[in-house]
């Protein structure tokens, strides 16, 4: 299921990706949605004016509830990855210790 009409490289947005689901899941606001997603309304608030990333486990909340694959949701987000990586390093002793 595609949602909305986007380029194929569309830039990163995640207001984009809260107003699709917001149509998807047919809800009148932010607060609807953050309450859907059992989350605080001002995560959505953060999300939505960039102040917060939007993270794996949100994308697979948002993906839980609406049904949409999470190529679709990184699609209306602008996460044009093909993979993604931890953004932590995970230190490892050398060689031969």
């Amino acid at each position: 299921m595609t949602i909305g009409k986007t380029t194929p490289y569309a830039p990163y947005n995640p207001a984009r990706l809260l107003d699709a689901l917001l149509h998807h899941l047919q809800l009148d606001n932010d607060g609807a949605l953050s309450r859907r997603l059992h989350v605080a309304s001002h995560v959505i608030q953060s999300i939505r004016h960039g102040n917060l990333p939007v993270g794996a486990s949100m994308l697979l909340w948002m993906q839980e509830t609406s049904g949409l694959s999470i190529r679709e949701l990184r699609h209306l987000l602008g996460d044009r990855r093909a993979t993604c990586r931890p953004a932590y390093v995970i230190n490892s002793p050398p060689p031969g210790r």
